[in-house]
């Protein structure tokens, strides 16, 4: 499955995943050809692009879960969109204690882990789509810690708030959640982000839960040390909202995988606290059994036996020789490690069409 960007996108192509409108009714199932009235319907919607399958590429197994989550998002995005707007304009949200209760319903009691499936986002959803994925993380991730209630409704909240102040400070369209925020601008949206809470009914410990967040943000990009272990909240929002941002396909460089980014996460744990990360690992799958995996030997290889123990170091096997890798030996790991997911399962040998016609042609 690759990722085709909209200007991109041409009849024919294979649909990866689903897509749905506002009220989570299914529009184009997945391997279904594009048409030109379908690009132009994403288009419409605000999309930067599509996941497509490869030529070569079976349709990848969806679970009830995976489908479940992805309607989820989609019709949550305008519930966190609606409530944001009426804060900034200083309403009172509508259905901000209702989201929260659903949130930690669906995804704040589980007992096992689920896919954590990326949505496409555009400078204009950026911040709800965001906000929303920040919340589903905060709560598998406090509930994997056994928090208390209150800390996991209050930090699903601020989670859901922390940027609100984005749509106070973007009047002019200045400030665009699809970049990396300069150390000014991360200021501007905490200015208004407590402007808002301001002029809102909005419990304090909420409030300041978010925009304690905005400080570990503007502390980070200081380059200064954050202060981890003194308020659990704080540090799962910190934690996920870290993982959100590097897995998140943006339109101006392409996403961190979810190895790389856990690894970053890991190899920083003056930076992020190592039990939250920990609890971040527990909530979502990562490297269980059916994953791809490239490996720094140049290999190739399918996870089929995960690691509860040290994720980076499940069972491999090689595609190459028919190998099996046990990363959890120690003299195995010291000769090879992952390196990063599989970039694309369709092995074939690209060619240059314009080079192969040049060569016909003579």
């Amino acid at each position: 499955m690759i990722f085709v960007k909209v200007d991109d996108l041409k009849p024919g192509m294979r649909l990866g995943k689903p897509i749905y409108n506002k009220h989570g009714v299914l529009l184009h199932e997945r391997d279904s050809k594009l048409t030109d009235q379908s690009i132009f319907g994403v288009r419409n919607f605000g999309l930067i692009g599509l996941y497509i399958l490869e030529p070569a590429e079976p349709v990848p197994p969806m679970s009830e879960d995976d489908i479940q989550f992805e309607r989820f998002q989609t019709v949550s995005i305008f519930s966190i969109r609606d409530d944001l707007k009426l804060m900034a304009s200083g309403k009172a949200p509508k259905t901000l204690d209702w989201l929260v209760n659903i949130i930690i319903k669906n995804y704040g009691q589980l007992d096992r882990k689920i896919n954590f499936i990326q949505n496409l986002r555009s400078s204009e959803d950026f911040m709800y789509k965001h906000a929303l994925n920040l919340a589903i993380l905060v709560a598998m991730i406090s509930n994997q810690m056994n928090a208390p209630v209150s800390v996991q409704n209050r930090a699903v909240k601020a989670a859901i708030i922390h940027d609100v102040g984005y749509i106070l400070r973007n009047q002019n369209n200045q400030l665009n959640m699809d970049s990396e925020l300069t150390l000014e601008q991360e200021q501007a949206v905490q200015k208004g982000t407590q402007d808002v809470f301001s002029s809102v009914d909005i419990d304090t410990d909420t409030a300041r839960l978010a925009i304690k967040l905005h400080e570990n943000l503007k502390a980070d990009l200081e380059g200064k040390r954050i202060e981890t272990g003194q308020d659990l909240a704080s540090d799962i929002l910190f934690v996920a909202h870290a993982y959100d941002i590097m897995t998140a396909m943006k339109s101006y460089k392409e996403p961190t995988s979810e190895i790389m980014a856990i690894r970053q996460l890991i190899d920083h744990e003056r930076k992020y606290e190592p039990e939250v990360v920990n609890a971040l690992i527990k909530s979502i799958n990562i490297l269980n059994e059916g994953v791809c995996v490239e490996l720094t030997n140049k290999k190739k290889g399918l996870v089929i036996l995960e690691n509860p123990d040290s994720i980076m170091r499940p069972m491999i096997l090689s595609f190459d020789d028919n190998n099996i890798y046990d990363l959890s030996n120690n003299s195995t790991y010291r000769e090879v490690q992952i390196l990063d997911v599989m970039k694309t399962m369709d092995n074939r040998i690209k060619l240059d069409l314009d080079a192969l016609k040049e060569y016909i042609d003579k």
